[in-house]
């Protein structure tokens, strides 16, 4: 097992982010910027733009007035969420060129976004003044299997496979046949990339919530989002055998399951506009 665990980590290290996120991160992470600076860095890139400017006008945002420049966008939603949109489109262009056998990638993204979207509206539901960070949150939740897809296909199916036919819990198939799981791997490909505290917790510990010590609720929330995404996708009733949230994190976020489901299908009118943004090719799928 600890063969495989270093194959893994070994290949965590060749997925590298675009240079213009790479480039952006450095000039948000620098003592002193200026707006301008954050909007330069995006500029140079023109397919980074493009994303960037598609997602700020599509209805996950609602705005009233279209947004034509980068620079506009930094001024009116931030640098972090500048940074957070960079991000979220980053990682699909990291992945675009690595081979993943037997994940659809399409059912993939669209779970992901899925994730994503709901994430953002239970914390919005729950009153969390920055509810759109928790989008970028959910959207990585899953970002482990690009991992194991690519890195040990075979006994990653057929972790997946004893976990349907036992209806036990994803994980514990895979810490059985692998010796580790996607939730673990996705943080260590995270830190790698030295991406912020939240990020890591959330999606190292969203299929045990309660094990999160420095964001508790934000990883909550990424759990019922998870389930959520996953009954959507892959069919289940959320609520029900492996797709029931844990009580506490249920307790931590405070909605009920019918709240929570009534989240979940919300976002189905905002989810194609956004997954065709994030992962263009999908929509030749």
């Amino acid at each position: 097992m600890s063969t495989l665990w270093e194959k893994v980590t070994r290949d965590c290290k060749l997925i590298s982010l675009p240079q213009a996120y790479v480039r952006l991160k450095s000039v948000i992470d620098s003592p002193e910027y200026r707006l301008e600076d954050v909007a330069d860095a995006i500029r140079i890139d023109p397919a980074l733009t493009t994303r960037v400017l598609k997602l700020i006008n599509s209805p996950y945002f609602g705005l009233s007035a279209k947004i034509e420049t980068v620079f506009r966008a930094v001024n009116l939603l931030g640098t972090q969420q500048i940074h957070d949109l960079a991000l979220a489109t980053s990682v699909a262009e990291a992945f675009s060129k690595h081979t993943t056998p037997g994940l659809d990638m399409h059912l993939f993204w669209r779970r992901s976004v899925y994730c994503g979207l709901s994430a953002q509206a239970l914390a919005k539901q729950r009153g969390f003044m920055d509810s759109e960070r928790l989008f970028v949150s959910g959207l990585l939740f899953d970002l482990g299997h690009m991992i194991l897809y690519q890195s040990v296909p075979e006994i990653t199916l057929e972790a997946l496979s004893s976990s349907q036919q036992q209806q036990r819990p994803l994980v514990e198939t895979e810490r059985e046949k692998i010796g580790l799981d996607y939730a673990r791997v996705g943080a260590v490909l995270m830190r790698q990339w030295q991406l912020p505290d939240c990020l890591v917790e959330t999606s190292e510990f969203h299929c045990e919530p309660m094990r999160a010590q420095h964001y508790p609720i934000e990883t909550a929330i990424v759990h019922i989002a998870s389930l959520l995404a996953e009954g959507a996708t892959a069919g289940g009733e959320f609520g029900t055998g492996l797709l029931q949230p844990h009580p506490g994190a249920m307790d931590k976020v405070g909605l009920s399951l019918e709240d929570c489901e009534r989240v979940g299908s919300e976002v189905e009118s905002e989810l194609d506009t956004i997954l065709y943004t994030i992962y263009p090719v999908g929509k030749a799928s």
